[in-house]
């Protein structure tokens, strides 16, 4: 029996850099249309991103709208929140986007040793 396919994306950076953000939200957004289980967790500073209006201002050149690949994993995948960032940044789970989770490294590590799991971190 094969074992579905499963990508977990862990994105550390944010603002701070621009197109490794945007590159970790591209691949994991096309993964998720594509059919793929996508999981994307947002720690350091891509914990903002968690909260209603801030992928809005996110601005790369030539890149896709961050709200727009938000909303593609979303739909059809999971994003959690790192609980350490959060709690740095004073984030809870009343503050954050519809469907988006808050958790700690202990489901992380559940969900990259799962079979079938690629685990890319950006």
């Amino acid at each position: 029996m094969a074992t579905k396919k499963k990508l977990v994306v862990k994105v550390t950076a944010g603002t701070d850099s621009p197109e490794r953000c945007a590159q970790a939200f591209t691949v994991a957004a096309v993964a998720a249309a594509s059919g793929v289980e996508v999981s994307v967790w947002l720690t350091g500073e891509s914990s903002w991103f968690a909260l209603p209006g801030r992928a809005a201002e996110f601005e790369l050149p030539h890149a896709a709208p961050l709200p727009d690949l938000l909303d593609g994993v979303l739909a059809a995948g999971r994003i959690t929140l790192c609980t350490q960032c959060a709690a740095r940044r004073d984030i809870t789970e009343d503050d954050v986007l519809e469907g988006v989770r808050i958790a700690g490294a202990q489901m992380f590590v559940q969900e990259v040793m799962e079979d079938g799991v690629q685990a890319l971190v950006y």
